[in-house]
């Protein structure tokens, strides 16, 4: 039992770091979307410009292998995980199906980012088809966030758990609810990055005026939508992390939903400098930070409140003994 707690404390701490270096593969990416990189390997992958190592490259190409790099290392460290929970924990054990979902997910982040350069949906397109790939890759890093960071929860937890939605009262609806939200948030600052990227603006008024030419193109025209969506999601947000506290009093919902508050606010005034100073990259950086970390509290505030050991849900709960196979 004593190797089994060091060996689960052991990968506790390896998942959260997976977490942590997702979230910079994922600052990565959108560094290389704001400098218009992301067509530095040209229309090749997985090789880059036809080779292996470009010689001579240029910055964009650097920029670009290095994220295709780090984005190859993520999706070992995933596999590790996924591979140390099979072997750490029995069938049917929450965590196990956490890392799962993890490899799904970031098999699908590789399929996209893929799919992203072959069809050349990269650097200055500014298709229709770019800005719906750009929703399907938020929604997947989403997920792929929101799994790993559940793998490396619930690892700490110290018992099983089971994750019970239905009988939940309100509870389950306000996550519910702040799920959707942040994702629509999400999504629509994606697409409004994009627009940033394709058609920056000289000045904050040029910006602004441009936004309501009935002739400016459409990614232009849904930048003003996103500050809005924005406002709506930080009231839900404070409103709904203050009665989950209240319905599920527990000291890891008080966290989170203090958290959420914390970050709400840091959100919507870096949201603010961001376009006060015109939207420039390292700040484009500091804002999508801030939505991972939202993100990830509010995902983990539904994992608390929603939770409870395994005994609590069947008579008859899964041993913490280690599985020796699947």
């Amino acid at each position: 039992m004593r190797t089994f707690i060091n060996n689960n404390r052991n990968f506790t701490r390896f998942a959260w770091l997976v977490l942590v270096y997702l979230v910079l593969v994922i600052l990565w990416g959108a560094y290389v979307r704001a400098t218009g990189s992301g067509a530095g390997c040209g229309s090749h992958w997985p090789l880059c410009n036809g080779v292996v190592v470009p010689r001579e490259p240029r910055v964009e190409t650097i920029i670009e292998l290095t994220h295709r790099i780090t984005s190859a290392l993520s999706g070992v460290l995933v596999l590790a995980m996924l591979a140390w929970a099979l072997r750490l924990y029995p069938r049917g054990y929450i965590v196990r199906k956490a890392a799962i979902y993890s490899t799904v997910f970031i098999i699908t982040e590789g399929l996209v980012g893929a799919g992203l350069v072959l069809f050349e949906w990269v650097a200055h397109n500014e298709s229709v088809a770019r800005t719906i790939s750009m929703a399907v890759h938020l929604l997947n890093t989403f997920l792929l966030l929101a799994a790993v960071s559940l793998t490396a929860w619930w690892s700490g937890a110290g018992e099983e758990v089971r994750l019970k939605i239905r009988g939940q009262g309100q509870v389950s609806r306000l996550i519910a609810g702040a799920i959707l939200l942040l994702v629509v948030l999400g999504i629509s600052g994606a697409v409004t990055a994009l627009g940033d990227t394709l058609f920056p603006a000289g000045t904050l008024r040029e910006g602004i005026a441009a936004d309501f030419e009935a002739t400016a193109h459409f990614l232009v025209r849904l930048r003003v939508y996103h500050p809005i969506i924005a406002v709506i999601t930080g009231i839900y947000l404070w409103l709904a992390g203050g009665s989950i506290a209240q319905a599920r009093p527990g000291i890891d919902v008080m966290v989170f939903s203090k958290a959420i508050r914390v970050l709400v606010v840091a959100q919507l005034l870096a949201g603010v400098l961001n376009i006060w100073l015109n939207v420039p990259v390292w700040m484009q950086l500091v804002h999508l930070l801030l939505a991972d970390l939202l993100w990830i509290a509010v995902v983990l505030l539904g994992a608390a409140a929603l939770s409870q050991p395994a005994a609590a849900v069947h008579p008859n709960p899964v041993s913490l003994s280690p599985s020796t196979g699947d």
